[in-house]
């Protein structure tokens, strides 16, 4: 093994690049679980975004508008699901896996004139100063505007949940809808708003692979991210900091696994790729076993259907 080959400003960098989407991806649907529904449909959504991102941002040469259709692409599918779950009653884990297998099936319909398409070319943020300073420079301030939008966005979404009513009222939904309907909340529209959004931030991640990671568009090019984005809600217990943490662990062992072969080490692709979900289940075992288990819980009425009484 022959660590001198790395060559670690690129990797750190791409490590934040490689993180974005299921960042985005999962910090969307930490809303939508804290709201107490637990949509299996991201996988779907972020294909759907992906190919919406892409089709704009060619037709209109622009990526703000790719990024925003991508955001409206991935809500619209999601409302799909909230309608199917929260008003006709579906089951959520069913309903959440046919969502994935439509998202997948439309986008490859959708996105059979731009196989082999070049994407748009989309520049770094310039930040002046603070992309010359060594070492920290090119590792945080070379990179493009959607991962410091990330950052915002985790941001944001703790402060929304700890800091606002707003917050409070939707915490207080996923924990117990009856009682908060009791309270003269509403409870359906209210997490009908979480799923949209967690649907747009799902749709914005998979722009983000279409767009600047690629950038092309390839069919089924989100392999397997939307579920690395459910995971990474578990393994940061529903907690918007833990997510960051999470999705950057994550990431850097996805870019691992591009890098470890130049430096000789033997080890199979497919155990990098399956570690992800090795470090979820044994986070949870330790979560549970802990004395600190319910405070890490998952919201308690996390994939419950909720049957209005009045």
């Amino acid at each position: 093994m022959d660590l001198s080959t790395f060559n670690w400003l690129p990797l750190l960098a791409a490590l934040m690049v490689a993180s974005t989407p299921i960042l985005l991806a999962g910090i969307g649907e930490l809303v939508v679980e804290k709201a107490g529904v637990l949509n299996l449909g991201v996988e779907g959504m972020m294909i759907t975004g992906a190919v919406c991102g892409f089709a704009m941002a060619i037709a209109t040469e622009s990526a703000v508008i790719g990024f925003v259709s991508a955001a409206v692409g991935g809500a619209v599918l999601s409302l799909l699901f909230g309608v199917l779950t929260q008003v006709l009653l579906s089951n959520q884990v069913a309903t959440g896996l046919a969502l994935t297998l439509f998202g997948l099936g439309l986008s490859a319909v959708l996105g059979q004139n731009y196989i082999g398409v070049k994407g748009i070319e989309i520049s770094a943020v310039n930040l002046g100063p603070l992309a010359d300073i060594p070492f920290l420079g090119p590792v945080l301030f070379q990179h493009d505007g959607m991962v410091y939008v990330s950052l915002l966005m985790v941001v944001a979404v703790w402060y929304f949940l700890n800091r606002t009513r707003a917050g409070l009222v939707l915490r207080a939904v996923g924990e117990s809808h009856d009682a908060a309907h009791a309270l003269g909340y509403k409870v359906v529209r209210i997490r009908l708003a979480a799923i949209a959004f967690g649907g747009a931030c799902a749709g914005l991640g998979g722009a983000y692979l279409s767009l600047i990671r690629v950038p092309q568009w390839t069919e089924g090019m989100t392999a397997g991210a939307g579920w690395l984005a459910l995971a990474l809600v578990v393994f940061a217990s529903w907690k918007p900091g833990r997510v960051l943490i999470g999705a950057y662990l994550f990431g850097g062992l996805t870019v691992l696994q591009l890098n470890l072969q130049a430096a000789g080490v033997k080890v199979p692709v497919e155990l990098l790729s399956m570690s992800p979900y090795v470090i979820t289940i044994l986070v949870l075992v330790l979560i549970s076993s802990g004395r600190r288990g319910r405070q890490t819980a998952a919201p308690a009425s996390l994939g419950r259907a909720f049957h209005a009484t009045t």
